[in-house]
């Protein structure tokens, strides 16, 4: 796919990843002959800002991909499922933000600085990763290449705006209800989320973890091409409006010293290393909210395992964990370095 300049749609433009879509692509200055603002019926008609000028918003119908060369989708999955085979049979690489076709063997789920070299393996489709697994392998990946990762044990610490824009209202109202000394009312999350933990992420599985904590295992060992990796996680929603955090302890077939992690690390594109703990220094949801890259620290060896190392890693779950990961592999797929 070489071209001077490209129609791109984007399903679910009006939505908060959506409206990271459409800076993302002008900040990095994707060459976008004509963009393409794809949303429900009810958003249609609204009107969006690129390059400088309104574009209207449309309504997403089954003929809404004629011309188009490359549609990224963050609308859910069952959108998702309806309109991407529909896109690729008018001719359009789908980059779908979505779970619906991650785990498809057809289909590769990609993070350009791991494993850009699968987009060339699509059929049309190209998943993006869920954002928890994203932000960990960003950390994760170039240790397993330097010293081989066997399994993890970790914890993620998930902003509300990973449910979306009513989970954050849902949180500011919660707030101010308790400095108010009013009672408190719940309608996304089944318990208060204000001043408090939840370790309940996505719906829960027969053997007690939920969906979101498996996908760490899963999507992890399609993209790292690693089929052996086990990974047990506890995802826990906090009371952060934006960014994911994640502990990890990672196990090593191979000695792993803290000094040999930082150097690899260090040279990990989209990556920063912040880890000057006697200075009060590691990576924090504030300071990467909003930034492209993601950044680890709290780096030590794991004192309960063997080849072991423990650190964290935090990123915008909004940007790396979506929609800055899916204009890289857009970028990939036009033939362009995504970092």
């Amino acid at each position: 796919m070489k071209k001077e300049k490209y129609t791109v749609a984007i399903v679910g433009i009006t939505g908060a990843v959506g409206k990271e879509m459409l800076r993302v692509l002008q900040e990095r200055r994707f060459p976008v002959g004509q963009l393409v603002p794809l949303a429900s019926k009810r958003s249609a008609g609204k009107r969006v800002r690129f390059a400088g000028r309104a574009v209207t918003v449309r309504e997403l119908t089954p003929a809404s991909f004629a011309g188009v060369d490359i549609a990224l989708f963050s609308a859910g999955g069952d959108i998702s499922k309806e309109f991407a085979p529909l896109a690729v049979k008018a001719g359009c690489v789908v980059v779908d933000n979505s779970s619906a076709f991650r785990m498809s063997d057809d289909v590769p789920l990609v993070v350009p600085e791991i494993n850009a070299a699968d987009v060339r393996h699509h059929n049309g489709i190209i998943a993006n990763p869920n954002c928890t697994t994203a932000i960990t392998l960003m950390a994760l990946y170039p240790l397993h290449r330097a010293f081989g990762v066997k399994r993890v044990f970790a914890s993620s610490y998930q902003a509300v705006s990973g449910t979306g824009a009513q989970a954050i209202a849902e949180l500011e109202r919660q707030v101010k209800q308790v400095a108010a000394g009013k009672p408190v009312t719940r309608e996304v999350y089944p318990h208060q989320i204000a001043f408090n933990v939840l370790p309940h992420v996505d719906s829960f599985l027969e053997d007690g973890y939920t969906r979101e904590e498996m996908k760490l295992q899963h999507e992890g060992r399609k993209i790292m091409h690693h089929p052996r990796f086990t990974a047990s996680i506890t995802c826990v929603r906090v009371p952060v409006y934006r960014a994911h955090s994640v502990a990890v302890s990672a196990e090593f077939s191979r000695p792993v010293t803290v000094s040999a992690a930082r150097r690899v690390l260090s040279c990990a594109p989209g990556l920063d290393v912040v880890d000057d703990p006697a200075n009060k220094k590691y990576p924090m949801p504030l300071d990467l909210a909003g930034r492209d890259n993601c950044a680890v620290g709290r780096l030590r060896m794991d004192c309960a395992m063997k080849n072991g190392l423990c650190f964290w890693v935090a990123g915008d779950q909004l940007l790396k964990g979506a929609a800055l990961n899916a204009v890289q592999i857009a970028e990939v797929l036009i033939g362009r370095s995504s970092h």
